[in-house]
């Protein structure tokens, strides 16, 4: 059974660790926290509840590597009018760690030989960072955040467990990396601290105050307007070149089948031209598959690749932001949110009840300053959703009934040099197949995704014709098999455990496959 990811409708062509923040801390004006007296008569308790404790009385809170403090050693937490950086000393009671304070945040990392002066550093070109996103109140991963270095134009995503992991490169030790998610204070942790450290990034929320009688007099359609009209300002008129991980995976049940990823190359023309001028080139891939020969029903995902570009829905301009489909929807602006350093408007949208064609409903984030497309996260009307049937099953297998039961994307976009660009794509379709004459149905998962790992903007041109991927073809069927240390030097997204455990779990023969430029 072949799957194509499809914009539905209108569009029906083109896609196949650490503590609770604490509302009053008290503030020490402009002295060092570390450098504060402080007193505390608590008595023998956890290191992890000592620091607990500390981040309640300061306000800042901590991020560390878990593999530098003991959580569990009991502590006695008895001093009087001594300074905080004392004792953190004495509590970690560990001197390979070092502190930095950025923001309300304290860094407890591992000393390096890695200082700002780079002649200090043992020679290397790239090492892995790796870490861990997530709510600084309730601890839960953060899916999809952004990982980047400020000044370089390389970055990654989150995996859906909140984890990262970046490749830097020894001429960033100087830079900074810069975490970031909608509705989230952005975090900053010099890249030479992080070097050597598995952090827990703690992320916070940031909770605007605004008066109902401001959402209530913002005219969702007029923000839309400026948005789709601001296109071409926000995004360029000049090509990029877009380096970025590609990954795809079909799911029967709960067993994964077919794995699929990629480094793949984006010719992204300027934004004033259509869609068809877009070039996707693969660099490298490699696959693993689990189907065996008494597998009577399996899915295949079409036009992944082609689904990635199409989802750029200021390029290809999403169907509930383009003017003339104004008509067919209810739109509600519901909350300005944090994003990055600036805000954004919360516009959610449905289709009206009267139309009875299968259209999204969703939400869209819309910078409240240059009207930017922040990101967008919609699904298709539920209701609606198996008259779209055909759109999404290409092929079907004989003897089954095959329909879809929920189609769902997000898309974000990143700010570089105040021009926006690509950064995540995410499409989860889900399916149920039944035989004829049985009572069971099969379900299926699917889902595909690509990460924008680098950006050039300088001497980008066209790739030549024999370079250019087949974007339309089932993907998994372009590539032979799987090699565990494929990558390199490439950046990619870190597999979820569940996936890791999956695929570990398949028979497969490993070989690599490389498509040269």
């Amino acid at each position: 059974m072949t799957l194509s990811n499809v914009w539905p409708a209108i569009k029906t062509s083109g896609i196949a660790l650490l503590f609770l923040a604490f509302p009053h801390a008290p503030t020490y004006g402009q002295v060092n926290i570390l450098d504060s007296l402080f007193s505390f008569n608590t008595g023998t308790v956890k290191t992890s509840n000592a620091l607990n404790i500390i981040s309640r009385q300061t306000g800042y809170f901590f991020t560390y590597d878990s593999k530098l403090i003991n959580s569990e050693k009991r502590i006695k937490l008895q001093f009087t009018d001594t300074k905080l950086s004392d004792i953190l000393r004495y509590i970690i009671n560990n001197d390979s760690v070092d502190f930095s304070v950025i923001n309300k945040y304290i860094i407890v990392f591992r000393k390096q030989p890695v200082k700002p002066d780079i002649l200090q550093v043992p020679e290397w070109k790239v090492k892995d960072l790796t870490g861990t996103i997530t709510d600084n109140e309730t601890g839960e991963p953060i899916p999809y955040a952004t990982v980047g270095i400020r000044s370089a134009g390389r970055g990654t995503i989150a995996n859906n467990n909140g984890e990262f992991l970046i490749k830097i490169n020894r001429d960033w030790l100087k830079d900074t990396l810069i975490v970031s998610h909608i509705g989230y204070l952005q975090r900053k942790i010099p890249v030479w601290q992080a070097l050597g450290n598995e952090f827990n990034i703690k992320m916070t929320r940031d909770y605007i105050p605004i008066p109902e009688i401001i959402v209530k007099n913002q005219i969702p359609q007029e923000i839309l307007r400026r948005a789709y009209n601001s296109i071409v300002k926000n995004y360029g008129n000049t090509p990029a070149l877009l380096t970025a991980f590609y990954r795809e995976a079909a799911f029967r049940k709960n067993d994964l089948h077919i794995y699929s990823e990629a480094i793949v190359e984006i010719y992204k023309s300027s934004y004033s031209s259509p869609l068809a001028n877009d070039q996707m080139k693969v660099i490298k891939s490699r696959k693993i598959e689990n189907i065996g020969l008494k597998d009577t029903l399996t899915v295949r995902l079409k036009a992944g690749l082609n689904s990635c570009l199409v989802l750029d829905g200021a390029k290809n301009i999403f169907d509930f932001l383009l003017p003339e489909n104004y008509s067919r929807y209810d739109y509600h602006m519901t909350d300005i949110v944090k994003v990055d350093n600036g805000t954004a408007f919360v516009i959610e949208f449905k289709q009206k009840p009267e139309v009875d064609i299968p259209l999204y409903v969703g939400s869209i984030y819309i910078n409240t300053i240059n009207y930017a497309i922040e990101y967008a996260e919609f699904e298709i009307q539920p209701d609606y959703i198996r008259k779209n049937r055909s759109d999404f099953i290409t092929y079907q297998a004989k003897g089954y009934t095959t329909y879809p039961t929920s189609i769902k994307y997000t898309v974000s976009y990143k700010n570089l040099n105040d021009r926006y660009f690509l950064n995540h794509v995410r499409g989860d379709l889900t399916f149920t197949s039944r035989q004829k004459k049985r009572l069971f149905s099969t379900s299926f998962l699917v889902f595909f995704e690509m990460a924008i790992t680098d950006i050039t903007t300088e001497k980008v041109t066209r790739f030549d014709r024999d370079e250019i991927a087949p974007v339309h073809s089932v993907f998994s069927k372009t590539i032979t098999d799987y090699d565990r240390e494929f990558w390199g030097d490439f950046g990619f997204l870190k597999p979820e455990d569940n996936l890791l455990h999956e695929i570990s779990k398949m028979q497969a023969r490993l070989q690599i496959f490389s498509k040269q430029n």
